[in-house]
């Protein structure tokens, strides 16, 4: 599934410097990560679209070393069920255990999934709300993002 980019400047810039601390105590910054093409994507255990992209994300995490996914699980009970997810699928890229704040810091999510995309030098330059591919995300990196990711 294709999308048009629109560049917007209106995008909060609170999205431009953020930082997140994974299921195993790693913090991960905007301006540590820079060098890299960061996707980072919110999800929920309830949510059916959300889990069927985890294999497309991890797949991406897996064959781009140039790139990084960082999972923001949101409106979960509890650890443990984003935990029992985790460790029934392969997900090889960081997992946070995020909130609807989490969420505002990125400007906000109009839906579950939706992924934030960062450029090499830290830029934010789009985002999606809906499931992703591995082909998606790719297309959006080669294109510098100018086909998949709106702002």
């Amino acid at each position: 599934m294709l999308c048009t980019l629109l560049l917007s400047l209106s995008f909060s810039c609170e999205a431009e410097t953020w930082s997140l601390k994974d299921k195993e105590g790693v913090r991960y910054t905007s301006a540590g990560l820079q060098g890299r093409w960061v996707l980072v994507n919110f999800w929920a255990p309830w949510c059916p679209t959300c889990l069927q992209e985890i294999p497309e994300l991890d797949a991406l995490q897996a064959k781009h070393k140039d790139v990084l996914v960082i999972g923001v699980a949101v409106m979960y009970k509890n650890r443990k069920e984003v935990m029992e997810i985790v460790h029934n699928q392969p997900v090889t890229y960081p997992v946070v255990f995020g909130s609807e704040d989490t969420a505002s810091d990125f400007g906000g999510m109009p839906g579950l999934p939706t992924s934030f995309l960062y450029s090499p030098s830290g830029k934010l330059v789009g985002r999606h709300s809906g499931p992703l591919t591995q082909y998606d995300i790719e297309q959006a990196i080669e294109q510098g993002s100018k086909a998949l990711f709106s702002l």
